[in-house]
């Protein structure tokens, strides 16, 4: 789709795999949270702004990512294990502030598999992996 110069075309499976993980976690993270942030709201109609920030947190935290990515082991397709791990041993310039450098480097990888999938157009397997996020951080 283009209007007014803006291009918002597909991207093709080629250019989808150049794209570096770092920037497919930059994606993914905002993805993710939207659908968390959604979540939230559906679940709590009545719920404070405040209140739905701290709830957030439980599931966005690298913590929570981490423990959510680990879980989804054997149901990742063989693509999208390779998403994962190309954004988990990526090298950042940036450490965890609030969380354990493990915690961090896998909810990177977390991310880029949901920034990947996103830019993909694979809604379907996007909202199984978040709905799978969240039942994997409701059951600590």
């Amino acid at each position: 789709m283009e209007k007014d110069g803006i291009n918002l075309r597909e991207l093709s499976k080629e250019e989808l795999l150049r794209i570096s993980p770092l920037t497919l976690a930059y994606l993914g993270d905002t993805i993710y949270e939207t659908y968390i942030r959604e979540y939230l709201i559906k679940k709590s109609i009545y719920t404070k702004i405040n209140e739905l920030h701290r709830s957030a947190i439980m599931y966005v935290s690298a913590a929570a990512q981490s423990k959510a990515i680990k879980s989804m082991e054997g149901i990742l397709s063989e693509e999208e294990t390779t998403i994962y791990k190309r954004g988990r041993n990526h090298k950042k310039s940036t450490g965890a502030k609030n969380a354990s450098i493990i915690d961090y480097r896998h909810a990177t990888g977390f991310e880029s598999l949901i920034g990947y999938l996103y830019l993909k157009g694979d809604t379907d397997r996007l909202e199984f992996i978040v709905l799978m996020a969240i039942q994997a951080i409701e059951n600590r």
